[in-house]
């Protein structure tokens, strides 16, 4: 690899940035990420460490991937210009394709987003996303843990409401409510290990092709999978499944072969529990097909012609998919 002959690379790294409080799961995200079937060869990994010892970066030294530790310090304060000078060597010496970024858990992204966005490091890679993991009981006790700890949530692009499991499963729903509330706009995604699809990791406002291999529960319909089944769907009527695992994850799925009335099911879209997080697949509206991609609350709709029917994937958390795909039927034009 190497950057073109002018001033400006031939193409920039992708850069995400991981946050959240101590203890919350982030460098479980991180390994994650990294175990994803996919060539490492191309990315880095920055780990700051607040203490002298850098015990992620050995976590992680076999990762596959190149990885750089800054220690001694946090890189929201005394170490912000180490990272200006870490990230700008990043980009000399390796030309990643790709650059994550794992604060210390008392790293304010305030200070941090900023420097990611100066003009200089903005030649070179491109801040696609900040991500912050949220452990569920330090939520449930956020008054106790300050300003640093609303940063983090604020300035992400998208809350992983992680360790869903250690918390009391009736909270969960009141928890994906208050986040919302508080925080506008934002995806919230319940995990437990951090489990997340890539493309929900990556995405932006406008859908990404991922070639990332997806987490164990969730399985994207693709552009291969439509046209594979494509000659065994009902086109008369709908048909759906779905499966519960032992988490409490439910996955189920809607078809027809029927115009979806837009205003409708747009409605349908902005009233779903937020307990429905994932939403993906071609819409047949009466004028066009779109592809649907959403995501923790937020929707991004593309034109899409690979496909002639209504066929969305649901996952969502404790929900009742026949209730969902009741409301969801409302939508068809008879």
């Amino acid at each position: 690899m190497s950057a073109s002959s002018g001033n400006q690379p031939e193409y920039k790294a992708d850069l995400l940035l991981l946050t959240g409080f101590l203890g919350a799961g982030k460098t479980t995200l991180l390994k994650r990420i990294l175990s994803w079937e996919t060539d490492l060869s191309e990315t880095v990994v920055l780990v700051n460490e607040f203490g002298d010892i850098g015990i992620d970066g050995a976590l992680l030294k076999d990762s596959g991937s190149d990885v750089v530790e800054l220690t001694s310090g946090c890189i929201c304060c005394t170490l912000n210009a180490d990272l200006r000078q870490s990230l700008a060597r990043i980009w000399t010496r390796f030309k990643p394709r790709r650059i994550l970024i794992e604060c210390s858990g008392v790293a304010d992204p305030t200070s941090i987003i900023p420097v990611l966005q100066e003009p200089v490091l903005r030649q070179s890679m491109d801040h696609k996303k900040t991500v912050a993991v949220l452990d569920a009981d330090f939520w449930e006790a956020r008054e106790a843990f300050g300003p640093l700890f609303y940063h983090q949530l604020e300035m992400a692009d998208l809350i992983l409401l992680n360790k869903i499991d250690l918390a009391k499963k009736e909270k969960i729903p009141d928890f994906l409510k208050e986040i919302h509330t508080a925080i506008p706009g934002c995806q919230v995604i319940p995990t437990i290990h951090c489990g997340i699809d890539p493309e929900s990791l990556w995405s932006a406002n406008t859908p990404k092709t991922s070639q990332l291999k997806p987490i164990r529960f969730f399985q994207p319909i693709s552009a291969a999978r439509y046209a594979a089944s494509s000659g065994h769907l009902q086109s008369h009527q709908d048909h759906h499944n779905h499966r519960v695992d032992s988490s409490g994850y439910v996955t189920f799925s809607f078809r027809h072969a029927n115009v979806i009335d837009e205003t409708r099911f747009k409605s349908f879209i902005r009233n779903l529990p937020w307990e429905v997080f994932r939403i993906k697949g071609p819409v047949r509206f009466a004028d066009r097909m779109v592809m649907l991609n959403f995501v923790g609350g937020q929707s991004a709709w593309t034109p899409w012609e690979e496909a002639s029917q209504t066929q969305l994937a649901f996952i969502g958390w404790d929900i009742n998919p026949k209730a969902i795909l009741k409301q969801l039927s409302l939508c068809i034009e008879k």
